[in-house]
């Protein structure tokens, strides 16, 4: 896995600065990257005392955190404020793009061509002492990329990130609030790397114990998935899970680090030094996504049934892995509509949020699985055949929902704890996916 240069994009907004970075070594440990001549001619002339770390000539204080929303558009990428959602940048880039928060508030991992390109959305916290500053600047794509032949997941647990390129089976761990300082002090430390018996889709999750989970498979499918120590011996491992996909990583209540991933007949649940297989009780009843939140023991997850169905589902899971429990839930009460899994999300206070193709959001007791109340949002709409086409997405971000809406060119801004639409602007670009940074 290295670090490569790309050269400045005439594609990224006008006025942005960048850094163009040469790879001149390479360790499991750190990689070493040096300034092109251009970006020292740019550090040499930029003599401002920067007001806190991660501060640079262009940043701006500001009273309070800064949220900001990150979008996709068919030929780019949309940086808006999270309050007005303001458009702060229109940056071009070509391809089918996929987005990742890289963990630090700041910076979001973009699969794209060529590897993991690093987002800067331009807003961030600095702590001093008993409180905090706050900055934004101008966001830009950085010229920094972790290569990857075909990038895959980039997940973020215990403050790491981990790459995963489905074109080798290679896995890269670093520290999740290393972004600036690879810019500023030239490298980048891993802090672990791992290459799969063979490649395939799959993910990988790490946490600060030393622990980090693998999928395993190869071209012809993937199978289940294994547990490591800090040797990379396997603590726990199991290929009782067909075409296993979507990942989660959370503690519970009691304090308990679970990783779990969805399998096409239930889930696994690795515990320490054990795993565990949840039987979805069909032969088919796949669950491709987790979403967990610490401190809550429901893990929400989507579920289909029909192998040769598309991405429109009805159903949903909340399941228990302490209690070895997998309910199955109509979130749509007896109504005509369907979600994809862009409209699943966790809300701050553990709630499950539903999407519907009838346009309206659910929240759900995810303890219960009652639906405690639905908001008519936007239009209703249908599940296109394939996932790539732009269709309304759903993420939550500092107790706020944010509902994309493709065919108007719409972002909505909804309290979903208050039950109504705070806010709806027009961003001018049918947007595809959808993240948030805190700042």
């Amino acid at each position: 896995m290295t670090l490569t240069p790309l050269g400045k994009r005439a594609a990224t907004m006008a006025g942005a600065s960048a850094l163009v970075l040469a790879l001149v070594a390479c360790s499991p440990e750190e990689v070493e990257v040096a300034a092109s001549s251009d970006a020292v001619e740019h550090e040499a002339h930029d003599d401002h005392d920067h007001e806190a770390e991660g501060a640079t000539a262009a940043s701006t204080e500001m009273a309070a955190q800064t949220p900001r929303i990150v979008v996709t558009y068919d030929g780019g990428i949309l940086v808006l404020d999270a309050n007005t959602l303001e458009t702060e940048a229109d940056i071009a880039l070509a391809g089918f793009n996929r987005l990742n928060v890289a963990g630090d508030g700041r910076h979001v991992g973009v699969s794209t061509t060529g590897g993991f390109q690093i987002l800067d959305a331009g807003t961030w916290s600095q702590a001093h002492g008993d409180h905090a500053h706050y900055f934004t600047s101008e966001p830009v794509l950085t010229d920094l990329m972790i290569e990857a032949e075909v990038p895959g997941h980039l997940v973020v647990h215990d403050g790491l990130a981990a790459f995963f390129d489905d074109g080798t089976g290679q896995v890269t761990v670093v520290e999740a609030d290393e972004w600036e300082h690879m810019v500023e002090e030239g490298h980048l430390d891993v802090v672990r790397s791992y290459v799969t018996a063979a490649a395939h889709h799959g993910v990988a999750v790490a946490s600060d114990g030393g622990e980090l989970l693998v999928t395993l498979g190869d071209e012809d499918g993937r199978t289940g998935a294994m547990l490591l120590g800090e040797d990379d011996a396997a603590l726990a491992s199991s290929e009782r899970c067909p075409g296993v996909h979507g990942e989660t990583a959370f503690t519970t209540s009691d304090g308990d680090e679970l990783f779990m991933v969805g399998c096409e007949d239930g889930a696994l649940v690795f515990h320490g030094d054990h795993v565990h297989k949840l039987d979805a009780g069909l032969d088919y009843a796949r669950t491709g996504n987790l979403f967990s939140v610490d401190g809550h023991n429901i893990v929400l997850g989507d579920r289909k049934t029909d192998p040769e169905g598309g991405i429109n589902l009805t159903e949903i899971v909340l399941i228990d892995p302490e209690a070895e429990t997998i309910d199955v839930v109509d979130p749509f009460e007896g109504a005509d509509a369907e979600y994809t899994w862009r409209g699943l999300v966790r809300g701050t206070g553990g709630e499950s949020l539903v999407l519907g193709t009838d346009g309206a959001l659910r929240v759900i007791d995810s303890a219960s699985g009652e639906v405690i109340r639905s908001i008519d949002v936007i239009d209703a709409w249908e599940a296109p055949e394939e996932w790539q086409t732009a269709h309304p997405a759903l993420t939550v971000l500092a107790g706020m929902a944010y509902v994309t809406e493709p065919a108007t060119g719409t972002i909505h801004i909804v309290d979903y704890v208050g039950g109504e639409i705070w806010k709806s602007v027009e961003v001018g670009v049918a947007t595809n996916e959808i993240v948030g940074v805190t700042g």
